[in-house]
This record gives structure tokens, C-alpha cells and sequence, in this order.
């Protein structure tokens, strides 16, 4: 059940509209998902557990609902364009606004699937062929600076972010510059890649993906990325399921990428299975589980849409927001 816990009532009774799983599947009903079997599972991230059913029941009404908003936004853009200049204002407007869409949830919540699996979906609708995707790890601090400012243990939370870049860098989308520059991160070296670029090019829809995307503005900031998105999704899970799946990810991990030694994690690859869950659920004590509970659940009540996660990866609810 999802909470409002400044006033410990349940959110569904104000804010959001619950969907039961067999309803929201019923909007997909008579259409067929795109993807293939083999795509799905390019798609998929270690750990996540997504089904052809799932994409189905779930994330084809999802990118059908989207696609809707999408146009919606387009005509609205358009309708204001002719009004303004009906009355003669002139302004530099371009020609179309991207639509932006916003990931937020936890680490290990499966959140960077869900974003990839939708970014195909949509490309796949008539009215949103050029989709991009854009993960926020490319806004982290650099490695070294954050050692500087000692927040290399708060890798992750809100400060250890670039936000005003993040900022500028959807601000230059939203304006319709036809090609936009972000910076590139490994998961493999854990850091920021010095000379390597993400590039986006005026799409249709942009999805932003990350931890902390719903974060409202820092103190002496007036705007923040979440007040451009035009579309917004949390997704949720127990916090008892989330740690299992990261921790089963860990090990996975260990047995795979962290073997490699130019891994920044290979210092774990010699650990037993006992020594590494143990290590793994003190990561998730001391940051993970730590920045869920401080800085990524309390901005659940500023999703459009939120798909709560069972403990089987499986979507259960749906909520969406009513006002």
C-alpha cells in the first residue's frame, strides 16, 4: 500500500487512482507488442525478471498512454503558437517541444529496463519515431571531486549530482536544439568517462532515468529538472524486495563484470558467497537503502504514474495520479 506518511493515510485515497493489474492489462487488449522475445531480452538488466506477458499487460498500455499525453502536448504547443501569433506576439519558439519523460525509483528496482523497454515501444507508435534515452549517472560528480568533497560514500544522493548541468542540459532539449550534449559514464570503471559523449538530436520524446529526477529544487535554486518533464513515473517495491534484488545482482556481478581486473569492483571477485552478501547488504545498509528511504521515496507523490513491483519483479498496481 503506498502511504502518504505526512499525513499516514493511504495516497490512493487522494492523489492517485489505483489500477488493478487485470484492468490496466484490459487497455492493451486486441494489440500486439512489437518486441520480440530476442529484443526483450537484449533489453533487459542483470537481475530484472521481464516476460513478453509483462511487456504485454503492462508496458504496451503504458506506452500507449504516453503516446497519448505525447500528442496531446504536441496540439496543445501548437494551438498556443496560433493563438500568440494571432495577437501578433512573435517569440523565438521552436517549431516542436520534446516531450520529456521522467524514470525515478531505486537502485536495483529495475527502473533502467522499464526505460529502455518503453524507449522501444514508443518508437514504435506513428506520432513518436525518434525516442532518446538519457540516464542521469552521467551528472554525477567526477570521481575525483567527489573524493574532495568527501561524498564518494553519498555517490548517488541528490549532492553528488551536477544538477544545474542535468538542468541545462533537458532545458536545451525542451528548447529544441538539434543536437545536445551530455557526459558519459561507465558502470564499468565507476566513473566518468574524461573525452566521451552522450549526443541527442531534437528527438520526439526523451526519457530521463534516475535516482533522484523527482528531487525538488536544492535551496537557492528556483527550478529543478522534474519541472520540465511533461510525464512522470516512480517505480516502487517493498524495500525488503529491493534489497534482495540488489544484493542478488551483487553476487551475479561478482561472478561476472567484477572478475575483469581494470573492474573498478574487482576487489570483490575474490570474496565467498557468504562474504558477499554480506558485503552487498552493507552497501545497501550504509548508501542504497539509506538514500531510498532519505531522498527517492519521499518524491513518489510527485509521479504522474507509479507501477508498484511484488516481490517477483511483476507489476501488481498501477496508480495513477487524479489531479
Amino acid at each position: 500500500m503506498l502511504v502518504d506518511d505526512s499525513a499516514n493515510r493511504p495516497l490512493t485515497a487522494s492523489v492517485f487512482q489505483e489500477i488493478r493489474r487485470a484492468e490496466w492489462a484490459s487497455l492493451a487488449a486486441g494489440l500486439e507488442s512489437p518486441l520480440t522475445p530476442a529484443e526483450l531480452l537484449a533489453l533487459q538488466g542483470l537481475g530484472d525478471e521481464l516476460d513478453m506477458t509483462e511487456v504485454r499487460e503492462v508496458y504496451l498500455p503504458l506506452s500507449r498512454l504516453l503516446s497519448i499525453y505525447a500528442a496531446d502536448s504536441r496540439r496543445l504547443y501548437a494551438d498556443t503558437t496560433a493563438f500568440l501569433d494571432g495577437a501578433g506576439v512573435r517569440t523565438a519558439r521552436p517549431e516542436v517541444t520534446p516531450f520529456v519523460i521522467g524514470i525515478a525509483g531505486s537502485v536495483a528496482v529495475g527502473k533502467s529496463t522499464i526505460a529502455r523497454v518503453l524507449r522501444e515501444l514508443l518508437k514504435r507508435w506513428p506520432d513518436t519515431p525518434r525516442v532518446e534515452l538519457v540516464t542521469t549517472d552521467g551528472f554525477l560528480l567526477p570521481n575525483a571531486e567527489l573524493e574532495r568533497r568527501g561524498l564518494m560514500e553519498r555517490k548517488g544522493f541528490p549532492e553528488s549530482y551536477d544538477r544545474r548541468a542535468l538542468l541545462d542540459f533537458v532545458a536545451r532539449i525542451k528548447a529544441g536544439e538539434p543536437e545536445t550534449r551530455a557526459p558519459y559514464y561507465s558502470h564499468f570503471v565507476y566513473d566518468i568517462v574524461p573525452g566521451s559523449e552522450v549526443i541527442v538530436h531534437r528527438p520526439d520524446v526523451l526519457i530521463v532515468e534516475g535516482l533522484n529526477v523527482l528531487q525538488p529544487a536544492p535551496q537557492g535554486q528556483a527550478l529543478t529538472v522534474a519541472d520540465l518533464f511533461d510525464f512522470t513515473i516512480y517505480v516502487d517495491a517493498d524495500p525488503v524486495d529491493i534489497e534482495s534484488w540488489y544484493v542478488g545482482r551483487f553476487l551475479k556481478l561478482q561472478r561476472g563484470a567484477f572478475a575483469k581486473p581494470d573492474n573498478y569492483f574487482h576487489k570483490y571477485a575474490s570474496l565467498s558467497e557468504e562474504e558477499a552478501r554480506a558485503t552487498a547488504a552493507d552497501i545497501w545498509r550504509r548508501i542504497n537503502g539509506r538514500n531510498l528511504v532519505e531522498n527517492i521515496a519521499p518524491t513518489l507523490p510527485r509521479a504522474t504514474l507509479v507501477l508498484r513491483k511484488h516481490a517477483d519483479h511483476a507489476v501488481e498496481h498501477v496508480y495513477l495520479r487524479k489531479i
